[in-house]
């Protein structure tokens, strides 16, 4: 899904133009006077960079292309195939198959399958929902992975049920329910780094600057119970906001008995489909499970996969397919990518870490260092509405500060991924939260109050597991 950006009127862009350039003659004798002329440009690429991915008027894909264009009359890179850097990242191929494999679920009706089990539940009243709902979309990612995938398979049957219950639509069922599958749905995509586009480029970040070489199972193990704690909480709290803030409505035994299943399958053929499907898929689980990722790559499965399924006798894929998935995001990322690389090998990152320092008294200690790079981390997110864009041009400063502080590099790594996978504050901040909050359910009151809280307790628990559980895997 593409998230529209705001636009600002063509006097505010002037002016942000203007203030640009401004900038230009300032900058190097005041706070970038302790960078080098090319580390100057790098800095002044990243400004542009920001501008251009959030508040321009020109499209993200041609402000990507942009970007690559001004390494190159910047003098940044020394040819193309450096600027296209980015886009050799292994992270970005993983992003369009999953994406593309994703759309067979749809195809062959796995998602009504998954989400209609939660009709089986009507007859035990909205509160085991409302219980079963947030366990579903917590180990979900591991089947389907892509948050909005699963928003657009719950949410007929989140409306069914309301209205099995005899409840109206603003209902305190229904707008947790719509938290669940729009914000939680989003934060908890990261349990698995198959998850989703965003846990897939943390995945490779990992790698790329040696931070850690994980496997399937020791991401799931080493993310998992700081994410679902801090789930936990904002779940516990989101409930009983909904409960107290608006009045609680009684079911109706009648209208909830007249629920009727529907059917999954019209021929046998649809079912065998069905079945291939699902054992194709986690056959391919298993083996991100139980295998080394240096001797099978963690994209050789799903490549085999998305060829099997592309088999004329099988025919679950066409160019079709692939002609749907979304270019002008994977553009994007490459540019990310580039930029990022770049910020880490001309030093850039280095000096912004060394600034960060000043920041820092010198008898600090490991909680003070790391609730800062905590703060860092979350303007960062606040200024990217992309996430993926966020953690990308950040992590290499992160890197560099965790080598001058000393500290662990694999703990700070996580915490940026904690924060920026949990900081969905904006309604655009995720296309989740977006869908949710443009079906009106949920009002700007709800949205930003418990999107807030949610923020806070990520923050909180990275910081928590940053200093004491994720030491435990150096």
């Amino acid at each position: 899904m593409r998230l529209n950006r705001t636009r600002f009127t063509m006097t505010f862009n002037i002016s942000v133009i203007l203030v640009f350039i401004l900038l230009i003659f300032i900058a190097p004798s005041t706070f970038l006077q302790d960078f080098t002329p090319e580390q100057r440009r790098t800095v002044g690429l990243l400004v542009l960079a920001i501008y251009l991915w959030t508040i321009s008027p020109l499209p993200s894909g041609a402000a990507s292309i942009l970007l690559l264009a001004m390494m190159m009359i910047l003098g940044l890179v020394d040819s193309v195939e450096s600027a296209m850097s980015g886009f050799l990242s292994s992270a970005l191929y993983f992003i369009l198959i999953l994406t593309i494999l994703s759309r067979v679920l749809v195809k062959t009706g796995v998602d009504k399958v998954v989400a209609s089990q939660l009709l089986r539940l009507n007859e035990k009243g909205p509160k085991a929902i409302a219980v079963a709902l947030p366990v579903l979309i917590a180990i979900l990612p591991a089947l389907m992975p892509s948050a909005f995938a699963r928003l657009k398979m719950l949410l007929p049957f989140v409306d069914r049920l309301n209205d099995s219950f005899g409840f109206s639509n603003h209902s305190v069922f229904k707008k947790y329910a719509l938290y669940v599958i729009g914000l939680m749905n989003q934060n908890g995509t990261i349990i698995v780094y198959t998850g989703g586009g965003f846990p897939v480029l943390a995945a490779q970040l990992l790698n790329d600057y040696n931070v850690a070489d994980l496997g399937w199972l020791e991401w799931f193990l080493i993310i998992a119970p700081p994410l679902w704690l801090a789930l936990l909480i904002v779940n516990i709290f989101a409930w009983n906001y909904f409960k107290y803030s608006y009045p609680s409505e009684t079911p109706d035994s009648q209208v909830q008995k007249a629920i009727q299943p529907e059917k999954y399958f019209e021929t046998p053929r649809e079912r065998k489909r069905f079945q291939f499907v699902i054992m194709t898929f986690l056959m391919m689980i298993i083996v991100w499970a139980l295998t080394d990722n240096n001797v099978v790559p963690t994209l050789l499965p799903p490549m085999i996969l998305l060829v099997i399924y592309s088999i004329p006798k099988i025919g679950l894929l066409n160019n079709t397919d692939i002609r749907a998935f979304d270019w002008e995001s994977f553009l994007l990322l490459g540019a990310s990518f580039s930029i990022g690389i770049l910020l880490d090998q001309n030093g850039t990152a280095v000096v912004i870490a060394e600034h960060m320092m000043q920041f820092v008294p010198e008898d600090s200690g490991l909680i003070f260092k790391t609730v800062l790079i905590a703060l860092i981390t979350f303007v960062f997110r606040m200024i990217f509405i992309v996430p993926s864009s966020a953690i990308i041009v950040i992590f290499p400063i992160v890197v560099s500060y965790a080598d001058i502080t000393n500290i662990p590099a694999l703990s700070l790594a996580f915490l940026v991924i904690l924060i920026v996978g949990g900081t969905n504050i904006l309604p655009i901040h995720s296309p989740t939260s977006y869908f949710a909050f443009q079906s009106g359910v949920l009002s700007k009151k709800d949205h930003y109050i418990i999107a807030a809280f949610s923020t806070g307790i990520f923050i909180i628990t990275a910081i928590i597991a940053a200093s004491t559980y994720w030491t435990l895997w150096l």
